[in-house]
């Protein structure tokens, strides 16, 4: 459908000399990200159970293998190094955040698992997770307990404005088929 104007031609002349070098502005595109699908109303006793679930995949004993050269980072092998490059570039911002401070070490990986299984049932492809600098203790845990987990893709430690050093940004994998 073509648009009217609704200048007759002589009037145009005339709006043309008076603004010479006038040139039409072009629009910008904005894409915007895709609705989240609604996330389904659990009950309290499946949510507790959904978290300890989640947590079940976090032991101290293992000890994965993780670059100790650089900031903290992992990616799964079964995904890009790119996603990588892009958490470390802030191309993704977290949807989600969870702060770690203050916590056990037993109450820290039980809140991962609950942020986890909340990412997966919100639809969320990353997160924030606000570990802190204190006795170290959680700062390295931290990591070693992401890269155990099935659903994390990948983890980077965070640009400045997520907090840098204290925090980690973790892209979690979801399942299309979960409604």
């Amino acid at each position: 459908m073509k648009k009217k104007h609704l200048l007759s031609p002589e009037e145009a002349a005339i709006f043309r000399e008076a603004v010479p070098g006038v040139k039409r502005l072009k629009n910008d595109t904005i894409t915007h990200r895709p609705p989240r699908k609604k996330a389904m109303q659990l009950s309290p006793k499946k949510l507790i159970q959904e978290q300890v679930d989640a947590s079940y995949y976090f032991s101290d004993e293992f000890q994965p293998m993780l670059q100790e050269e650089g900031p903290v980072r992992h990616v799964r092998p079964d995904v890009s190094h790119f996603e990588l490059k892009k958490l470390r570039r802030g191309d993704y911002s977290p949807e989600l955040f969870l702060d770690l401070h203050g916590l056990t070490q037993l109450e820290a990986k039980q809140e991962l698992g609950a942020l986890i299984a909340a990412c997966r049932r919100e639809h969320v492809h990353c997160a924030c997770v606000m570990h802190g600098h204190g006795k170290h203790v959680l700062k390295q845990q931290t990591p070693l307990w992401l890269a155990q987990h099935p659903d994390v893709e990948a983890f980077h430690q965070a640009p400045k404005e997520f907090g840098g050093t204290a925090s980690l940004l973790v892209l979690i994998e979801l399942d299309d088929k979960i409604s």
